[in-house]
């Protein structure tokens, strides 16, 4: 199947447009987690079980784990989503970017080591730093453009012939990079105006949203501005607000997700109910 074949599966099989963050952080694992011979896998088999259901994608951010050391356990948790959640797309938050052998190296690191599905991807060095993470139809680049963070103001902003930095990206990314429909577009819950100017501009292209939530994103005002006209077009990503809701035990992971889910769906399709919401865990 193809990467974008891939995406429009999971976001059916799961009637969802739900990305789960799993980002471990030790400070913050429930007490029962902490102790465990691989925590971080303990706590993400958890977070797998109590959403596999709801989740069209995964998306863990390699610095939680690399930073520790912790790296097999990354490999083990992509493994399980596997097992527990084979429709959703796995994500690998790395913001890898490089020219040459070493682009085409981490291509291999994400796609060959990790087996992820799409890896985010920073444009900043031009086309040829994006090309090797787009060179697999079956996988995707999700390239960073306007993203959540107070500071994407500092150049993303500045403009280039008319337009602001963000939409030339989005322009020659869609335009010249996207041959195997492959490409998707980090863009923010925080900034629903630049959303929906990207939206109208390219209205075949998927986003993958960060910022609802802890970050502040408002999810209402994130839907009208980025929905496509098939209702899809997003992954909205939730990580603090979902895998340590209740101090991170399975019955209110399952709920933050389902709750999310709801919310999303309602925005959706007119008249979706909780039963959309999957049953909680056993």
């Amino acid at each position: 199947m193809t990467f974008a074949e891939r995406l429009t599966r999971a976001q059916t099989v799961s009637g969802s447009l739900v990305c789960v963050g799993l980002d471990p952080d030790p400070a913050k694992l429930p007490s029962d987690m902490a102790l465990a011979p691989q925590p971080f896998l303990a706590f993400n088999r958890r977070i797998v079980d109590a959403t596999a259901p709801l989740a069209a994608a995964y998306k863990p951010q390699i610095a939680f784990y690399s930073a520790l050391g912790k790296e097999a356990e990354l490999v083990d948790t992509i493994r399980y989503i596997r097992e527990r959640a084979p429709h959703a797309l796995v994500i690998l938050d790395a913001k890898r970017n490089d020219i040459g052998n070493t682009a085409e190296a981490y291509a291999r690191e994400a796609f060959e080591r990790y087996r992820a599905d799409a890896v985010t991807v920073n444009p900043y060095m031009g086309e040829d730093s994006v090309r090797p993470f787009l060179a697999r139809p079956d996988c995707g680049a999700i390239v960073l453009c306007r993203t959540s963070n107070p500071g994407a103001r500092d150049f993303q902003d500045l403009l280039i012939d008319g337009l602001p930095l963000y939409r030339r990206v989005a322009e020659r990314a869609d335009r010249q990079w996207n041959e195997h429909r492959n490409l998707m577009l980090v863009v923010g819950a925080t900034y629903p105006a630049e959303m929906a100017a990207l939206r109208q501009a390219h209205p075949a292209l998927s986003f993958l949203v960060p910022g609802i939530g802890a970050q502040g994103g408002d999810l209402d005002s994130t839907l009208a501005a980025g929905l496509n006209a098939e209702g899809t077009g997003l992954l909205i990503n939730s990580a603090r607000g979902i895998i340590y809701a209740g101090g991170g035990t399975a019955a209110a992971i399952h709920e933050a997700a389902a709750e999310l889910h709801l919310e999303i769906n309602r925005g959706r399709v007119p008249g979706c109910t909780a039963a959309s919401a999957g049953a909680p865990p056993t």
